[in-house]
């Protein structure tokens, strides 16, 4: 058993577990606000996700984040609803290179399609930490298994919630404001807290 009073390990070689960390949520952050721009069909949240040189290499489509959104983006018309779920992650931190496996699961409902499709497969990525943050660099997108569910109850839910494939959907807003029914059946009563920018008389979602 070493002695209390001698001399302290050298520990000026091993990892900070504190920039471990930070390092490790800006890459989760990275690839949350990627599934958030696919389902809300956000092209410039998705491509926030990449370095403009990226490469994607997504299986129909493979080259630049353009040349995926040239490929994406007129799919979406057909599509009624998408989930995108991110789910078990390894980081691998090199200084500034990270390379990291997420396991994916993707649910796209078409329109006029009683069906919805549910995708599982991952994103194996290598991002690099340059002058803007932690981006992804280079991209490979496996599917690794699929099956279909009934999906036939999607419209009527869509059409009870304030939810949209778009910047009109209430995560948008900022601050997040809605009216409440007067329980006397009177006028809605304003939450405080200013002015929000739309969406504002909506009903609260009772699901």
């Amino acid at each position: 058993m070493p002695s209390l009073d001698g001399p302290s390990p050298d520990r000026s070689s091993a990892p900070d577990p504190v920039a471990a960390l930070v390092d490790r949520a800006a890459i989760t952050d990275c690839l949350l606000r990627y599934a958030r721009g696919c389902d809300r069909v956000d092209a410039e949240l998705i491509a926030s996700a990449f370095h403009d040189d990226a490469v994607d290499l997504h299986g129909p489509v493979n080259g630049s984040v353009v040349e995926f959104l040239d490929w994406w983006l007129p799919q979406q018309a057909g599509r009624e609803s998408t989930q995108h779920y991110l789910m078990n992650m390894a980081v691998d931190v090199d200084g500034d290179q990270a390379h990291v496996e997420t396991y994916y699961l993707c649910v796209i409902k078409l329109k006029d399609h009683p069906l919805a499709s549910i995708v599982g497969g991952r994103y194996v990525d290598r991002f690099e930490r340059r002058a803007i943050g932690w981006r992804i660099a280079v991209r490979v997108v496996t599917a690794d298994w699929t099956v279909e569910a009934d999906g036939s109850g999607t419209a009527a839910i869509l059409a009870s919630t304030p939810g949209r494939r778009s910047a009109d959907d209430p995560s948008y807003e900022r601050p997040l404001l809605r009216s409440r029914p007067d329980p006397a059946g009177g006028p809605a009563a304003e939450r405080p807290g200013g002015q929000a920018t739309r969406r504002d008389l909506n009903e609260p979602n009772e699901t």
